[in-house]
């Protein structure tokens, strides 16, 4: 090769290497400008707004306390090395329920947070989190027939499901600060669960409550389950403050301002949710007459629901409610202190109910006491344990614990 056709080689070799070098370096530059633009619509399934750290309010310690975590003792003791958490039991028998309800056991789960996060004591977080990942394995998700994530039970999407798995994420993180279970970004997970809850609000702004998945998917509007619309409305607010997004906050006010306009029952869900807009936001006179209402009521059934022969966990659900609600009063700065006898009154008749201890005049031996105690049987007709009781009788109390916290920092 001559020298010139050498050279005139290796200058084109040189032009050619400078033309890829320009070309690298544009669509470099252009990738990271992409990226770094601010979106102008964020979409409620985003999580790019940087999770807020969560505010939790110390608990005393106390009887109270204790009580609280010897439920959580037993959760333990009773779960499956898979995670699984024992649904119902005969504690007299030893009989057990082979038909659970998964939307219970996944609010069971939730409560192991709540005692982890009472406790300080990461075993009961580490047992939530065993339980967590076997029923997230329910999760369905088909972006071409519906939006976001559902809980897949029993043939059908119940929209209870999305909203306690969204209770469990939110109270993991009150407990833990943290979002990743191994692979799972659960922030992402709870707010494909929120765009779910979003997708089955009615045209009149209340809910859906079930949805089949299969062929495209559709909703049962006659289906309708006490409690489903208060535990959505929750669970809304709690996306909310794990996200900061507005989109969430709008949402919960729109189904509030629904949700007053009906008939008032004993839904201690919704009194979580004014708490929680109280604290998070503000909730309106009319909220508030609302409010005082569902305490009329949880009040009003106060001697039957004391009865011997009565259920104990309807009774820790009138302890959730009226807690709540005191919280939300106490917020807003409006007479609470009428609610805390009538909280103590609750308290007191369950508490007769958490073994070893019991009013029915039972000899409870100490291998019962080892196996079951500080589980909540239902009554002396009916010596059964079920998850809900737990959580019920967890959450009640650590909300009264929490409500009382509140009034002594003032």
């Amino acid at each position: 090769m001559t020298t010139v056709r050498r050279n005139i080689f290796m200058i084109a070799a040189l032009i050619l290497a400078l033309v890829i070098f320009i070309s690298f370096q544009t669509k470099t530059d252009s990738t990271v400008v992409a990226a770094s633009t601010p979106t102008t619509v964020i979409s409620p399934t985003t999580t790019q707004t940087p999770a807020r750290k969560p505010v939790t309010i110390p608990i005393a310690d106390g009887d109270l306390k204790d009580a609280v975590l010897a439920a959580g003792d037993y959760l333990v003791r009773e779960q499956l090395p898979n995670g699984e958490l024992s649904y119902q039991v005969d504690f007299l028998t030893g009989e057990r329920s082979y038909t659970p309800s998964y939307l219970r056991l996944i609010g069971g789960t939730g409560s192991l947070y709540t005692v982890c996060r009472v406790s300080e004591d990461m075993t009961y977080c580490n047992a939530g989190d065993l339980a967590l990942e076997h029923y997230l394995e329910l999760l369905v998700s088909d972006p071409d027939n519906f939006k976001g994530t559902c809980l897949y039970t029993a043939g059908t999407c119940q929209l209870g499901g999305a909203a306690l798995t969204v209770d469990a994420i939110y109270k993991r993180w009150q407990a833990t600060g943290m979002f990743f279970l191994d692979d799972r970004n659960l922030l992402n997970v709870a707010a494909d669960l929120g765009y779910f809850i979003v997708s089955m609000r009615r045209p009149e702004g209340g809910f859906y409550h079930s949805f089949d998945p299969h062929a495209g998917g559709m909703v049962d509007p006659d289906f309708l389950m006490p409690g489903f619309s208060g535990k959505s409305l929750l669970a809304l607010a709690q996306l909310y403050e794990m996200t900061g997004n507005d989109f969430w906050l709008k949402q919960a006010h729109e189904v509030n301002d629904f949700m007053i306009t009906q008939p008032v029952s004993e839904d201690h869900w919704h009194g979580y949710a004014f708490s929680m807009l109280a604290r998070l936001d503000s909730i309106s006179q009319a909220d508030l007459a609302y409010a005082r209402q569902i305490a009329d009521a949880v009040i009003a059934g106060e001697v039957r629901s004391l009865h011997p022969n009565n259920n104990t966990i309807a009774t820790a659900t009138k302890i959730e409610a009226l807690s709540s609600l005191a919280q939300a009063l106490h917020l807003s700065n409006e007479d609470h202190e009428w609610l805390d006898p009538e909280i103590r009154t609750f308290i007191t008749f369950v508490r007769a109910r958490q073994l070893p201890n019991n009013d029915c005049n039972w000899d409870i031996t100490k291998e019962v006491a080892g196996k079951f105690g500080g589980a909540i049987f239902n009554g002396c007709d009916d010596p059964t344990i079920r998850v809900d009781g737990q959580q019920d009788w967890i959450n009640g109390v650590t909300a009264y614990l929490e409500y009382q916290s509140m009034i002594k920092g003032e």
